[in-house]
């Protein structure tokens, strides 16, 4: 024999190189006799040795045989070493792992065993290799031989007593290498990772919460799995986690933990969903103000989920999860809602507080600023969902958000207000009706008096004005509102008159005709303006929502009266039924009779006209 293998016997050495199993373990009891009689004598030199020729020369040989001879002996040394294996931890620990990679499985298997062998000896002298020995194992988990995910699932359970028992567990080195392995696709070793969170989010001493974002959405990608087993060890210990940051909400990194969030809360799979929507309704209330930056994110999760959708392309479809996680998102939109106030409206120079220092008053208020620019854009987006529910959510959030922070609010109408107009055309009676709400808080709301918009030039030589209680946006939207009726006739027809008598709830009627009358002045297409006016005029004629207006015109006792029947008098010309009523309404009798009369002849000839084209096609 040419190499040397001291302090190994010939005997020895050809037993350790044997393919029969007891021949090795022989060679193994020998060593273990021989080490022994070392560590007693203290001649660590022939120790490491031993260690060196059992780790280089036979367990990583080429040789199948002597690499399960190399890693027997090896754990046959660390038991016979006892508590001084400390003094050996590299030299038993590296040769061993290295075969964990081996392509012979039975050489996985007997690395499992010797490590596990090591491992129980050297108890928590091993930690400094943990996160070898953990990459090791989150393989082993998923091998395909049966004895070798067996013997690596011993060697675990070993690995976490000793964890769960120790005080010197290196956390922060070990969640990289958990964050990177928390996406495997294997369900083994999924599995296997999952069981580790789970215990070490147990130990007291281990603030696992802390590192939560780290792995939170790797979680999430494991609770979509097909396996029913390990989706409800998932859901089990998301839920623990969820627990932990109820009980110590100060410990929870909620800023890097809600977008995470929000992209789960988009999920095609009903329980990763339902269970991002409801962190999110816990999220905001532990967490109030300081969520607000995120409240563009939220919104577009919760948005589409306030609704069934009943096409939705799901095998694993649950009717109880969707209404539960309807009940939830309207919980969370809801409480979000909740949190922006009149507070928010207050103007950006404004000085802090001077009582509070300078650091912590910037502080607060980058914590707590909400994004609107962001939010708005979600708001435009999903005024345009297919869902109803969301469509009256969204118009809910644009009315609210105008009510508390009407100033800041203004800064964005104009990125709304095309969105508003085209939404009046929604087939949802109830859409229309909340936005109508929305155009006419915008019209009449204090602040927008403080903005000024450029008008159409045919407009501005008119004396259209807005009435004392209203600002500019009040004849943008009179100038929209006849344009969409005049692109749309079918919508006229349709809703005309809801639209305009909805207004007239909401606004003042007597502003709505007024200002409309002034508009029809410069109308270039008289079909259309001989409609509208009829429309309009039908509306005064039998709407109760007009029964005070009309009241007012009947008697004219007053000048603005009087202006206001001269006003809807010019425009009302375009439709000759329209102005007679209207004469009537305002009790002119003599002036109706001569307008009759002057109209008789047309009126006679246009009645013949009809009777001869009747006879025609008869």
């Amino acid at each position: 024999m040419d190499k040397d293998y001291s302090p190994l016997t010939l005997a020895t050495i050809r037993a350790l190189n044997d393919k029969l199993y007891e021949k090795r373990k022989s060679a193994a009891l020998e060593i273990e006799r021989i080490v022994r009689d070392f560590n007693n004598a203290g001649n660590t030199t022939q120790i490491r040795q031993l260690l060196k020729v059992l780790g280089q020369d036979f367990a990583l040989s080429s040789n199948p045989n002597s690499r399960k001879g190399g890693l027997i002996g090896l754990a046959a040394t660390a038991i016979a070493l006892g508590k001084e294996t400390t003094e050996y931890i590299p030299e038993l620990v590296r040769p061993v792992m290295a075969c964990f990679n081996d392509a012979d499985s039975r050489v996985r298997y007997y690395a499992c065993e010797a490590l596990y062998n090591v491992v129980k000896v050297a108890r928590g002298s091993v930690l400094p290799y943990f996160n070898d020995i953990f990459d090791g194992l989150s393989k082993l988990a998923a091998d395909p031989d049966q004895n070798v995910r067996n013997g690596s699932e011993l060697l675990d359970r070993l690995m976490k007593d000793i964890v769960t028992e120790s005080s010197s567990f290196d956390l922060v080195t070990f969640i990289p290498l958990l964050r990177e392995r928390i996406y495997t696709k294997s369900p083994f070793a999924r599995q296997f990772l999952v069981s580790w969170v789970t215990v070490l989010d147990a130990v007291p001493d281990i603030q696992m919460l802390v590192y939560l974002p780290d792995i939170l959405d790797g979680l999430f990608h494991i609770l979509g799995d097909p396996n029913q087993e390990i989706k409800k060890m998932c859901e089990s210990t998301l839920g623990e986690f969820l627990k932990s940051i109820k009980e110590s909400p100060k410990k929870a990194n909620f800023s890097h933990m809600v977008n995470i969030l929000t992209a789960h809360s988009q999920s095609s799979e009903d329980l990763i969903q339902l269970t991002a929507v409801t962190w999110l309704k816990e999220f905001i209330r532990l967490s109030g103000r300081s969520i607000l930056p995120y409240t563009s994110g939220i919104l577009t999760a919760i948005l589409p989920c306030l609704a069934y959708d009943d096409e939705r392309k799901n095998l694993l479809f649950d009717a109880d999860n969707k209404k539960m996680i309807i009940e939830v998102s309207k919980t969370v939109n809801n409480s979000l809602m909740k949190l922006i106030t009149a507070e928010d409206d207050s103007d950006i120079n404004e000085q802090p507080d001077s009582s509070e220092p300078a650091e912590d008053s910037a502080s607060r208020q980058t914590v707590e600023k909400l994004a609107l620019p962001s939010v708005i854009d979600v708001l435009s987006k999903h005024l345009l969902h297919n869902s109803t529910q969301t469509r009256l959510s969204v118009l809910r959030w644009i009315y609210h958000l105008h009510m508390q922070i009407p100033n800041k609010m203004f800064q964005h109408v104009e990125e709304l207000f095309p969105v508003l107009i085209r939404t009046l055309s929604d087939p949802c009676d109830e859409v229309v009706l909340r936005d109508l709400e929305v155009l006419a808080e915008i019209s009449s709301s204090a602040a927008g008096r403080r903005h000024s918009i450029q008008l159409p030039e045919h407009i501005k030589n008119l004396s259209v004005a807005p009435p004392g209680s209203m600002n500019i946006y009040f004849i943008k939207f009179m100038l929209s509102l006849m344009n969409l009726f005049a692109t749309d006739h079918q919508l006229l027809d349709d809703r005309g008159s809801f639209i305009i008598q909805q207004l007239c709830l909401l606004l003042n009627a007597e502003d709505i005709y007024r200002t409309l009358a002034e508009i029809l002045l410069k109308e270039s297409d008289l079909k259309f303006a001989s409609h509208i006016v009829q429309t309009l005029n039908t509306i005064l004629l039998t709407s109760k929502e007009l029964f005070e207006l009309r009241n007012r015109l009947k008697d004219l006792k007053t000048e603005k009266c009087c202006s206001l029947f001269v006003c809807l008098y010019r425009s009302w010309c375009y439709n000759a039924v329209a102005t007679v009523s209207l004469c009537f309404l305002t009790q002119n009798y003599k002036h109706a009779c001569d307008l009759l009369q002057k109209l008789y002849p047309f009126l006679l000839y246009l009645a013949t006209y009809k009777y001869k084209l009747c006879q025609w096609f008869l």
